[in-house]
């Protein structure tokens, strides 16, 4: 007799246990019933390639230096065979605490998750760290783990397109990047190119991860402004009306744009 079928499950639900059963409660080995080997991690140029050989002793040292070490997630799409969440982790290291968000768009085969791309505000969390004063954690999505799968937007994704052609900072007023909400020091970055790695709809909300070239014109505190080339990597969650972004979440990889610099 034949084996039965395998049910398929949801990105979301993936997605849920990937927060809930392995983040949250810091549980590598749950990791092998819903994440295949051969996962993928990207962050800007870096790949971690494996879920065991490379991925998890990755999130294992990121665990120890904040042992208690949480998520919360303040947003979901979804897509047949993909997920997406802005999200924010939080704990404290050697006494200090902090508080960082980031967006990650995972990959299902529809009973695994099979890699991720992500950005994380590491830079936010050195201020923090260095301050010594964390910032508030944002408040959670009500019910993340019930979002809809809902219709592709080939409009949306269009306008998301030619928005990211544009440089920082954006002139979409509701969309916040990084911590500049609470520094208030933008990035100035002249975007000369979008390569646009992976786009995302689910109705009127666009994920994305962007590649975009162009010179460094402040906002990076000790790194001068010279219209040097450089890379800057970015996620984000936003929301497109009546044929413009009009809202959301972007993490741009600011790390390494200052670490690039430092090095040209």
């Amino acid at each position: 007799m034949p084996a039965p079928a395998t049910m398929p499950i949801s990105s979301v639900q993936l997605l849920r246990r990937w927060v809930v059963d392995y983040f949250n409660r810091h549980d590598a080995a749950a990791c092998s019933a819903f994440i295949t080997p051969n996962y993928e991690l990207r962050i800007g140029d870096v790949v971690f390639a494996g879920r065991d050989e490379q991925w998890l002793p990755a999130v294992n040292k990121q665990m120890q230096l904040f042992p208690g070490l949480g998520m919360t997630v303040h947003q979901v799409l979804a897509g047949s065979d993909w997920a997406a969440a802005w999200f924010s982790e939080h704990g404290a290291s050697q006494g200090r605490a902090a508080c960082w968000s980031g967006v990650a768009i995972y990959r299902s085969n529809g009973t695994q998750l099979t890699g991720c791309v992500a950005q994380e505000d590491y830079m936010t969390r050195h201020r923090q760290l260095k301050s010594g004063v964390a910032d508030a954690v944002e408040s959670p999505a009500v019910a993340p783990w019930d979002t809809p799968d809902l219709p592709r937007n080939e409009v949306a994704e269009a306008v998301v397109r030619r928005w990211l052609e544009g440089s920082w900072p954006s002139e979409a007023a509701g969309v916040r990047c990084d911590d500049e909400h609470i520094t208030g020091v933008p990035l100035q970055f002249e975007v000369t190119g979008a390569e646009i790695d992976t786009l995302h709809s689910s109705g009127s909300d666009v994920a994305f991860h962007v590649r975009q070239t162009g010179f460094h014109l402040g906002g990076l505190g000790d790194v001068t402004a010279t219209r040097q080339p450089a890379i800057l990597h970015c996620n984000g969650i936003v929301q497109v009306d009546n044929g413009k972004v009009c809202s959301g979440r972007v993490i741009r990889d600011r790390a390494g744009l200052r670490t690039g610099l430092r090095s040209a």
